[in-house]
């Protein structure tokens, strides 16, 4: 009776409210308050709960960015150097080859790339250079790290410098650097999760109850990147620092909302986690340090692929939105709306929103998801969504 309620309840549902919304808030000792609403699967009438993996989106670069800041750390990358150098072949915008591309302008999207050409669509065995040797890859009218352009593609990129400074495929790369060790049961396009999480796996939907993404019944995706241009899915033919597309490292964690919230617990604890060190004090603070501001004219504050959605984009740092730093009239970034700086970064793909934000100085954070929602700046208090300021106060 209580799975047939909730599919009835979804059914005559607005399609203006959720599918599902689960919430974690937490403190560096732990989680605070958990709630979890609606359904993970139509299909099924399964409810949504907080331990149910979902693709959060863009949330993944932040998580992307841990993994890379262990390798620097290790001495495997350098955040200033010629990107070039760990790509093992030549990245230059065209319209200025004398500026290197360092991995400090991939991480905080002021390279100069852009999505126009693509960012994800690189079939198994080929190379991305058949994206960024596309003149449409490139803004032209702007030297690397002198604009701020939200890019997709700037992910791939850092995935294939990571692959080809360590010999190990991306997404096994993240399970060794920082889900494994965090105690997390996630993975990149599913590659690493359990069977037990494969099983609640959250289905995306359109603001229209449309699914979208990862309708899986409990079932392994048969191919877990983009099959190779004959149909084939033979990971052997993977090389390291060729196509960093694969496991999309820009959207594709599939992790639950508390394990989310472990990470902000990390953050929150300068690096640490039950006792496990995963980065340095000084590496968590080059998180919570911008790199880029927003003055007026040196950047784009929305995202170009969104017409309905932006002006949030106010200052950014190494794949971390820094909230509460705009003017409140163009650039209106406080989602929380109590002036308070935070860190973290918001998701958003095939109807659903994400983030994992955390207040340092105060020692709380939040993560959460919603789907089935439109992607919108229909927000009272910034340009991110009403759904998102839900999300991050409670609703």
């Amino acid at each position: 009776m209580a799975a047939l309620s909730l599919l009835l309840a979804a059914a005559c549902a607005s399609a203006s409210e959720p599918v599902g919304r689960v919430r974690v808030a937490f403190d560096r000792a732990g989680e605070t308050a958990v709630r979890a609403e609606g359904l993970a699967d139509i299909g099924s009438a399964r409810a949504l709960s907080a331990d149910d993996p979902a693709r959060v989106a863009s949330v993944s670069k932040l998580v992307t960015t841990i993994g890379v800041l262990r390798l620097v750390e290790a001495g495997k990358l350098e955040l200033d150097a010629d990107i070039s150098t760990a790509l093992g072949s030549p990245l230059r915008n065209p319209a200025f080859p004398d500026v290197p591309i360092t991995l400090r302008m991939l991480l905080s999207h002021t390279s100069s790339l852009t999505d126009a050409a693509g960012y994800w669509n690189v079939p198994l065995g080929q190379d991305i250079g058949i994206i960024t040797g596309k003149p449409q890859a490139w803004d032209t009218q702007h030297a690397p790290g002198t604009f701020f352009r939200y890019t997709n593609l700037n992910f791939p990129l850092v995935a294939q410098a990571m692959e080809h400074a360590t010999g190990e495929r991306f997404d096994r790369l993240m399970r060794r650097l920082v889900l494994f060790p965090l105690d997390i049961d996630a993975g990149f396009n599913w590659s690493g999760s359990s069977e037990a999480a494969l099983a609640r796996a959250v289905v995306l939907y359109d603001d229209q109850r449309q699914p979208q993404k990862d309708e899986l019944h409990g079932q392994r995706p048969a191919c877990m990147v983009i099959a190779a241009a004959d149909g084939s899915c033979d990971l052997s033919r993977w090389q390291p620092g060729r196509n960093g597309t694969l496991f999309s490292p820009q959207g594709g964690l599939r992790v639950s909302a508390r394990g989310l919230a472990r990470i902000g617990r990390m953050l929150l604890n300068d690096g640490e986690l039950d006792g496990v060190r995963l980065l340095t004090p000084a590496s968590v603070a080059l998180l919570d340090t911008p790199v880029w501001r927003f003055d007026g004219s040196n950047g784009v504050i929305g995202e170009e692929d969104e017409p309905n959605r932006g002006g949030f984009f106010c200052a950014y740092g190494l794949a971390t939105q820094q909230l509460a730093q705009g003017d409140g009239k163009r650039c209106r970034d406080d989602l929380f709306g109590d002036g308070r700086a935070r860190i973290g970064h918001s998701g958003n793909a095939y109807g659903l929103l994400s983030g994992l934000w955390i207040d340092r100085k105060a020692g709380t954070g939040v993560a959460y998801f919603a789907t089935g929602v439109a992607n919108d700046s229909s927000g009272a208090r910034s340009n991110f969504s009403a759904i998102e300021e839900q999300g991050a106060s409670g609703w």
